[in-house]
């Protein structure tokens, strides 16, 4: 059940408003990027994290790392343009044939369970991620109206991590380049292969912080985590 992580973090986070790498972002005194690592650094099975990075914040995620006693950071890889891009770097590094997962740095809340349902998944199906039913009703817009208004029990909101064979992955990847398509997730790229990807029950506390209300959502979570300790 063992599996590598890779987690891009070279991105700015626009939406955030921060001016700066909002993965560096404190949330009770500690940066949103280290609340995430330390899920997959506390992880029995997990054996190695690859970190994709800013060439530029490269001494300030390697201070983190010490400072932290991050020991499963397995490297610092520099990330490129696009998501994808960073994680293609990433992902050739790996030299294992471990199930690979790929997680994003602002979703702190991930549960060690919900990782171990995805990896045992991944196992049987070559690829698995972790997704829950959308709450509200989605309506397909164009030029302002509305076109459609889809099953609301087909739809399902996708989260990270995402778990694959790293042989699947890395096909898919080199075929995403060799085709110039970018996808919207890794789970994408796999499925323009033709495989057939397992949806895990995902957890609605597994949420990416995106925007500055977020913050507030994660430091409420935080602190009710400790109140209930």
């Amino acid at each position: 059940m063992h599996y590598k992580v890779i987690i891009p973090a070279a991105g700015q986070g626009k939406r955030m408003g921060a001016g700066f790498n909002k993965q560096l972002i404190e949330i009770n005194n500690k940066p949103l990027i280290v609340h995430t690592l330390e899920v997959f650094e506390r992880h029995a099975y997990c054996s190695g994290i690859i970190l994709a990075i800013n060439p530029l914040e490269e001494q300030i995620f390697t201070e983190l790392i010490s400072k932290y006693s991050l020991k499963k950071i397995e490297s610092l890889v520099h990330g490129g343009k696009e998501r994808q891009d960073s994680i293609y770097n990433a992902l050739k590094t790996i030299t294992s044939d471990n199930t690979v997962l790929v997680h994003d740095g602002a979703r702190p809340f991930i549960e060690h369970k919900l990782i171990e349902n995805l990896i045992l998944a991944a196992e049987e199906f070559k690829a698995a991620i972790p997704a829950v039913m959308v709450k509200d009703t989605i309506k397909i817009v164009e030029n302002n109206f509305v076109t459609s208004t889809p099953n609301r029990s087909e739809l399902y909101a996708v989260q990270t991590p995402q778990a694959f064979n790293k042989k699947v992955l890395l096909d898919a990847y080199k075929d995403a380049y060799a085709n110039n398509y970018y996808g919207t997730d890794d789970s994408s790229l796999v499925e323009k292969q033709g495989v057939k990807v397992k949806i895990v029950d995902g957890d609605y506390n597994n949420i990416k912080i995106t925007t500055p209300e977020d913050l507030i959502t994660a430091e409420n979570f935080i602190n009710r985590r400790i109140t209930d300790v």
